[in-house]
C-alpha cells in the first residue's frame, strides 16, 4: 500500500472522533514527506487544535507511516495547491 494511501486511511480512523466533537479533517495532499490537511467545523475554533493537530492526527500518522515529517493544517484557505 502507498504512504498516501496509508495515510488517508489513518485519517478516515480519526474523523469519528473528531465529527464526535463537531468537527472534522480532510485529507489535502501528501509532498515532500509533508501531510497537508483541512481542519473544519468546531476545530476550526477550537483552542485545542495545536494539540490535536501535533499530539493527535500527526502522532497517529507518524506511528503508522514514521517517513511523515509533518502534518499541516491549511485551513479554510483555498490555497494553488502548486505553490504550497
Amino acid at each position: 500500500m502507498k504512504e498516501e494511501e496509508k495515510i488517508k486511511e489513518v485519517i478516515e480512523k480519526l474523523r469519528p472522533f473528531l465529527i464526535s466533537d463537531g468537527g472534522d479533517i480532510e485529507f489535502v495532499k501528501y509532498e515532500d514527506n509533508i501531510v497537508y490537511i483541512r481542519m473544519m467545523g468546531a476545530c476550526v475554533n477550537c483552542q485545542m487544535i495545536d494539540f490535536t493537530l501535533k499530539d493527535g492526527i500527526e502522532a497517529a500518522i507518524q506511528e503508522e507511516i514514521p517517513e511523515v515529517l509533518e502534518v499541516v493544517n491549511i485551513g479554510n484557505y483555498d490555497l494553488d495547491m502548486d505553490d504550497m
